[in-house]
């Protein structure tokens, strides 16, 4: 570590309370604080649980948590940015879905992460045993650096006498007996029956055709990655191909797989099992390109469509050729039409193939798009929705509509579309031929999927463990509008202009990768996009002079910025005697969407952390 690193990671930075209205989840009831964590190295985790970066993060953390569990706590803390997020039971549930196996307090004003100054979504603080800040991370991707950190500190306080070993305050909630644990998605069989993604259990489960009764499991039910004994990870969504065999996005397995139903087998058709990062392929052979939480799959215009919600884009695989390639997307996160390749996406998460078109559910932007020919290519729609700070439940013209976090869509035999409205608890439709949006059941919890069968339609109520048998109505049921836009507090900038700064300083050992040239980038919009009148658009330099808008005083700022750094491979005298002959590369990526208002007493400087940055 180089001196300057380290007087500033041991600048005493006493860390602030843990506080939140919502209370503690994991503990057994007991409230904690930072006392009750004093002698222990604590990580705490400022995630949401709609954000698939954050889902990332929680993966990521496993080992760590593991391997030095009578040392580290990890603390999570949830921040919502929808509406249903700030609902209790939903941040409860969301615990159990993901198998989160620390503490979490549930922070539904954002006291704490305005205490943290934190400022996206996820981050995570290292506390070390005497309870001061010593690290700061934005992004996912720091599991490394944070373990080498914390291998650091046990030493430090070993010494010191100030590390306290044993078991953490986790407790575990009581198991439930249920047939589904939050199922994600289903697909209707030829006979009759269902078979879910029962995501929390690593399971595929074929149901009868009551849509209760187990016919059989695939899978151990245990996290996994094997064809022989079938072993899943958060399994979500299933698709019927030509030839029978049904595909399954193996979700956090970074990986799809096949199903027979004649034989039972399970095989591994794409992925490696590790996710994706910028700078890996993006086409090849699929069993040698990584991918990252696909989350749906459709058969559309001869081949398999991936709904690869951790980097934002539409991406297609080919069974007969036995390849991948990307779609649609430009992996920037948004609301962006056009062509295929130009759109942008924000975690596409649930699609359903026409003849004509390709539905899918873009969750982030609580917008319902879609993919058709265009020429010798494809472009991407807008049906709903505005982007990603809009969202709540109003029906009526497609141009007013929202939604609010839909996960699934379903094609109607009429040519409209019905939308799982998952933190609306609702199932809406959208109809191609008014452009109108209706609703047409409420009181679902969490729907995340939807099923033909027959002149009903059954509905994955995810939250409530179970399918729903609904009559598809004649006509739609309107809804009183509610129109929401996130919580998180605006950032006060000056009108004129406001300097944009992504700080960057490459963790303990790493230095910036420039051997093939610029080794950042920033990408800056707004919205409106009225807000900026000069700044937007890509660079390679981390600081830029924005322009804001004098006749536009509030708006979104949205911020993409991207570092390479590689192990130094010089030992500290400066040779290259004892230096790593293979040094690891490492992306550093976040993505930010800053709401600010412009007002005269506002800051005319706007400082965000990328990574490495220690406190």
């Amino acid at each position: 570590m180089n001196d300057a690193a380290h007087t500033s990671r041991r600048a005493r930075v006493r860390a602030p309370e843990l506080i939140g209205k919502g209370g503690w989840i994991n503990t057994g009831g007991k409230d904690l604080t930072l006392a009750d964590l004093r002698g222990k190295c604590v990580v705490v985790d400022f995630w949401t649980f709609c954000c698939v970066n954050c889902l990332h993060v929680l993966d990521e953390l496993r080992e760590l948590e593991e391997k030095h569990r009578d040392t580290v706590v990890i603390i999570g803390v949830h921040s919502p940015k929808f509406v249903h997020e700030a609902d209790h039971q939903a941040v409860v549930d969301a615990v159990e879905r993901y198998d989160v196996e620390h503490p979490v307090l549930d922070d539904p004003e954002l006291a704490t992460w305005k205490q943290y100054a934190v400022r996206a979504w996820p981050t995570l603080v290292v506390i070390d045993p005497e309870g001061y800040v010593v690290a700061q991370h934005a992004g996912e991707g720091h599991a490394h650096a944070i373990e080498r950190l914390v291998e650091e500190l046990e030493a430090e306080h070993e010494a010191k006498g100030t590390l306290r070993r044993g078991d953490g305050p986790y407790v575990a909630p009581e198991p439930v007996a249920t047939h589904l644990r939050f199922p994600g998605k289903a697909l209707a069989l030829d006979g009759g029956g269902f078979l879910i993604s029962d995501t929390t259990r690593h399971q595929l489960v074929e149901l009868a055709e009551d849509g209760e009764t187990v016919v059989r499991r695939i899978g151990t039910g245990e996290r996994g990655f094997t064809d022989s004994p079938a072993a899943f990870n958060e399994p979500q969504g299933p698709a019927l191909l030509p030839d029978g065999k049904v595909i399954v996005a193996d979700t956090v397995n970074h990986a799809l797989r096949t199903y027979d139903p004649a034989t039972g087998e399970v095989a591994t058709v794409a992925g490696t099992g590790r996710q994706w990062w910028r700078g890996s392929p993006t086409s090849g052979p699929a069993r040698e390109v990584d991918l990252s939480s696909p989350w749906d799959v459709a058969w559309f215009a001869g081949r398999v469509w991936i709904a690869m919600a951790g980097v934002h884009q539409l991406w297609t695989y080919d069974p007969e050729a036995g390849t991948v390639q990307v779609a649609a997307g430009t992996t920037n996160e948004g609301l962006v039409d056009g062509p295929a390749a130009e759109a942008w996406f924000a975690q596409p998460s649930g699609l359903a193939a026409t003849e004509e078109r390709l539905w899918l559910a873009d969750s982030e932007t609580s917008a319902l798009r879609y993919v058709e020919r265009d020429g010798d290519g494809f472009a991407v729609r807008t049906a709903v929705g505005t982007g990603l700070f809009d969202f709540g439940h109003r029906d009526g013209a497609a141009e007013q509509a929202l939604f609010q976090h839909p996960l699934g869509v379903t094609a109607l035999p009429d040519g409209s579309v019905a939308v799982s409205d998952t933190y609306n608890h609702a199932l809406r439709r959208y109809d191609p031929a008014t452009g109108e949006v209706t609703t047409l059941a409420t009181d679902l919890r969490e729907p995340s999927d939807a099923v033909l069968a027959g002149d009903d339609i059954v509905v994955v109520e995810s939250a409530r463990h179970r399918l729903t048998r609904l009559r598809l109505p004649e006509e739609a049921v309107r809804v009183e509008a509610v129109a929401h836009r996130t919580q998180r507090a605006a950032t006060e900038v000056a009108p004129g202009t406001l300097r944009l700064d992504v700080v960057f300083q490459a963790p303990d050992g790493q230095k910036l990768d420039t051997r093939y040239g610029p080794s950042t980038r920033l990408l800056v919009s707004s919205t409106p996009p009225e807000l900026l009148t000069a700044g937007e658009g890509a660079g390679t330099d981390l600081s830029r002079e924005l322009t804001l808008n004098p006749d536009v005083t509030e708006g979104v700022l949205h911020v993409s910025a991207m570092a390479a750094s590689c192990d130094d491979t010089e030992s500290d005298s400066g040779s290259a005697a004892g230096a790593n002959e293979y040094p690891a590369c490492h992306v550093h990526q976040q993505d930010w969407g800053v709401p600010v208002r412009v007002t005269t007493d506002g800051v005319p400087r706007l400082p965000l952390v990328l990574a490495g940055m220690d406190q």
